[in-house]
């Protein structure tokens, strides 16, 4: 039985282990300085030989599973940490003094292990490793780093590098964060930088012999001249100490600036060259890069020509490990739901959408007016800083009044615009503080008034609900004003302005720039007011800074944004999954990062990364094999295109129809083996709405005839449920027929209904003979189907109100939604395609075959840069 002492004295050897040889070593000094205290009673002693055998067996060996990497073949060599150890079970209980969780750590541990041992093997003379970490935006992906970085220097590791970002803020942020977490015993440690000072060639002009147990450690900005100073170091550090050093380079971010970009086939870019340069030149290196949006990084050419140099790019070919989605993660799954209605019940109501007319009153509509524009204050700004201020002393009284609380607005890259935009929200505030703590006056009504909107609001999903009363708000408003402070980020503003979590708890109003959307991390972000615009997929899903942890206030998040942006973050948010999910079906059938080809879906109107980063990229074929599509937008106020599409469904049901009346199943009316050509012809005839950014009529006309052959007989399902509600017109010969409700998202643009899902899991199982009961995902949903494509349709009622808040169901949750006022009942469908799961859609990839100089013929970029990031934002 482990008890109480024993994790006492076991958390002490953990500690402690750090200054001796041998945990036997470190419990005798344990019992040493305790005897002089108290007696040491033979039950002491059992406990703490217990607490040794207990730490003894977390050293021990084990089998690394490596359950979310692809990796290059390769000997095994690291077997998790050991009982010489000492930084690994430092940080261990450092951990657990930030109130992390014994389950909580174990995952971290699983993770840092299955990447350390991916590593190069630091016992050997020479190595060049290169490998690829994704994890998701604001997700901990440096709690990571940080756990590597201590058990590759365990493992024997010397040097560590960190590329830090590219800004100074990112910088600093980082060693910080790394001289907290890892140097916990800091004579251990040789620093090169400190929290003021960037990396600079030492005096002596190269790095120092490493001493056994100890590292070296230097945390830089990713900036040539930085990068130029490392490359000089290295060149005059002797030759017996170069080939003393281990080195692990982390790369963070490596998706920004690492990446060549240069346009040329045989140019580099500085930055690119320097890194690669300084790669080359240490004869014992593992480079990892680490980002949570690799779609630059896949598209690295394996084989770079380099005019006969032996330059390696930065392509991860000796592995590419997916993290595994955190516990607690508050992500895009939280914000905007999943793609099925059956976690509908889930959604949180934490969109807000701004009027059409505000964002030109909040941004320059040119960079020609960027100096001159001045931003006005509109409704949902104004909605925005009120329900901060009331979530700020909802969470006061929660007794989180210790911890950071902030708002991020982020309307323009325009550094001159973050000054504007922070002194209108200041002097908006400060004008109105009196009528808030007066408790009368316009501002206070209005408080009020989006309080109690929001506090019903909160309900939704699986999280807490909002219990607090106004008056809880009432009472702790005066020591929010109070807190209240504007800092404004960005590349120029002075040091005093910024953004600073050093000094205590902080409760701000933050505006700014790039350097809000790439790293940064904004402590207790509970509103997000977001207007930048950019069309690239990398760039806009860096700037989720609201995703991350929201622990006790789960309920409180909101994100004011236009219609455009939502849904754009909607649709990438499930492109992004996509590449996680290219790396589990690659690991399944064991092939190496030079085997893999990452494919990335293009959305018509956007770019993947910026056109310099995709010069070996290229458009694939389609394939819609093991996908299932959906019509989740529909043009529901045009009656031409509504009746059209229930003519089309009509004349399937009238052709299906000549072959029997179909059976009845639980889900609906189900027809078997209908042909192709009926189908085809019921899609040709119904308008998809141009707003799906991924599902596009042309592409699934293209995919089933040049899949016809594969493609011939089909299920067809009609959905039915036991509404009350019959069709207006009749569906064909089947009459009038029961209609389905689906409800729009609030947030969906006057010109067309948004329903975010059409589809439950359940559905898919009409044509299933034997389903399985333990099903969890769709994959799992569609193995228990036939090998036949089937196309369920869907008759959604005009009207198609949320469900009463009165019944006792899921839907009474949905206060996210509003009735779908439609001319008409509408016609949707779904597709669920049988074969192995490739790509939906136009891919982009980089070609892994190895080409000579010879055959290689360099082109114009087919795509261009749409929006270059302003260099001072």
């Amino acid at each position: 039985m482990t008890t109480p002492q024993i994790l006492s004295f076991a958390t002490q050897v953990r500690q402690r282990h750090v200054n001796y040889g041998t945990l036997e070593e470190t419990a005798d000094a344990i019992q040493s300085e305790l005897s002089l205290m108290v007696p040491f009673s033979d039950e002491m002693k059992a406990d703490l030989a217990a607490a040794v055998e207990l730490v003894r067996g977390e050293l021990q060996d084990v089998e690394i599973l490596r359950p979310f990497s692809i990796i290059d073949k390769r000997p095994e060599w690291y077997k998790g940490p050991s009982r010489g150890d000492r930084h690994w079970p430092a940080l261990h209980e450092f951990l657990k003094t930030k109130g992390w969780g014994e389950d909580t750590i174990a995952s971290l541990s699983d993770a840092s292990s299955e990447v350390v041992s991916l590593l190069g093997n630091p016992q050997e003379g020479r190595f060049a490793c290169r490998g690829l970490v994704v994890g998701y935006v604001q997700s901990g992906k440096t709690a990571n780093m940080t756990a590597v970085m201590a058990k590759a220097v365990d493992a024997g590791y010397n040097l560590v590098i960190v590329l830090g970002g590219v800004t100074n803020k990112l910088r600093k942020q980082t060693q910080d964060r790394f001289e907290q977490d890892v140097l916990r015993h800091r004579n251990l440690w040789q620093l090169y930088t400190t929290s003021d000072m960037d990396f600079v060639q030492p005096p002596n002009g190269g790095f120092i012999m490493p001493t056994a147990g100890h590292a070296q450690l230097i945390v830089m900005k990713k900036e040539g001249s930085r990068l130029m100073q490392l490359r000089k170091t290295i060149s005059r550090t002797p030759a017996a100490i170069m080939k003393k050093l281990k080195v692990l380079m982390i790369d963070d971010e490596c998706d920004q600036a690492s990446v060549n970009s240069a346009r040329g086939e045989f140019d580099i870019s500085k930055i690119n060259e320097h890194l690669r340069r300084a790669l080359q030149t240490l004869p014992a290196v593992s480079y990892v890069g680490y980002t949570a949006t690799p779609f630059a990084n896949v598209f690295i050419n394996p084989y770079p020509y380099d005019n006969g140099e032996e330059l390696d790019d930065l392509y991860p070919r000796d592995f590419i490990t997916a993290l595994k989605r955190p516990d607690a993660y508050f992500g895009a799954r939280e914000v905007f739901g999943g793609d099925s209605d059956d976690e509908d019940s889930q959604e949180r109501d934490m969109i807000r959408i701004l009027a059409e007319d505000e964002p030109e009153l909040l941004r320059p509509t040119s960079p020609k007016n960027k100096g001159v524009f001045r931003p006005s204050m509109t409704p949902s700004l104004e909605r925005a800083i009120l329900w901060f201020l009331a979530s700020c002393a909802i969470r006061r009284a929660r007794g989180q009044h210790d911890k950071h609380m902030s708002m991020l607005v982020h309307s323009s890259q325009f550094v001159a615009q973050h000054e504007y935009m922070s002194e209108l929200i200041r002097s908006w505030v400060e004008a109105r503080r009196e009528e808030l703590l007066s408790g009368a006056g316009t501002a206070f009504d209005q408080l009020h008034e989006v309080f109690e909107i929001e506090k019903k609001s909160s309900a939704t999903g699986t999280g807490r609900a909002t219990t607090e009363s106004f008056e809880v708000v009432r009472e702790h408003l005066p020591a929010v004003l109070d807190q209240l402070t504007y800092p404004v980020e960005n590349g120029e503003t002075e040091d005093g302005l910024r953004l600073d979590y050093t000094q205590g708890p902080v409760t701000c109003i933050v505006v700014g720039g790039t350097v809000l959307a790439r790293g940064l991390t904004i402590e207790g972000l509970s509103v997000s007011f977001f207007l930048r615009t950019t069309k690239q997929y990398d760039t806009l899903l860096q700037m989720g800074r609201w995703f991350g942890y929201r622990h006790g206030y789960e309920d409180l998040p909101r994100l004011w944004t236009t219609d455009d942006l939502a849904s754009k973050f909607r649709s990438l948010a499930v492109i992004e999954e996509e590449i996680r999910e290219d790396i589990a079906l690659y690991r399944e059938n064991d092939l190496t990062p030079r085997e893999l080809a990452v494919k990335v879906r293009a959305i018509p109107g956007m770019a993947i990364t910026s056109a310099t980063k995709m010069k070996h990229a290229f458009a694939t074929s389609m394939s819609f094999s093991g996908k299932h599509v959906q019509t989740i937008r529909f043009n529901h106020r045009d009656s031409d295109i509504v009746g059209n599409n229930w003519d089309a469904a009509s004349r399937l049901v009238n052709e299906v129809l000549k072959s029997g009346p179909g059976s009845e199943e639980s889900r609906g009316t189900l027809f078997e083996d209908v042909p192709l050509s009926a189908v085809r012809s019921f899609i040709r005839d119904t308008d998809i709405s141009e707003e799906h950014m991924d599902l596009k009529k042309p592409h699934l006309i293209r995919y089933l005839d040049e899949a016809k052959s594969d493609l011939q007989r089909w299920n067809v399902g009609i959905i039915s449920t036991n509404s009350s509600t019959e069709s207006r017109r009749a569906l064909g010969d089947m009459g009038k027929v029961p209609t389905i409700r689906r409800s729009k998202l609030k947030g969906s643009s006057s010109h067309y209904a948004d329903i975010k899902a059409l589809m439950s899991k359940a559905d898919i199982l009409i044509d299933a003979k034997n389903p399985s009961k333990d099903k969890h995902d769709w994959a799992s949903y569609k193995a228990c189907r036939p090998e036949k494509p089937l196309l369920l349709i869907y008759l959604i009622d005009a009207l198609s109100s949320p469900a009463s808040s009165t019944k006792n169901n899921a839907d009474e949750k949905k206060t996210n939604r509003t009735a779908l006022d439609a001319v008409s009942d509408l016609v949707g469908f779904g597709i669920v395609f049988p074969g192995q799961k490739d790509r939906s859609g136009n891919y982009f990839s980089v070609d892994i075959d190895s080409q000579s100089v010879e055959d290689t013929e360099v082109g114009s970029d087919e795509l261009e840069e749409i929006e270059p990031e302003d260099a001072n934002a």
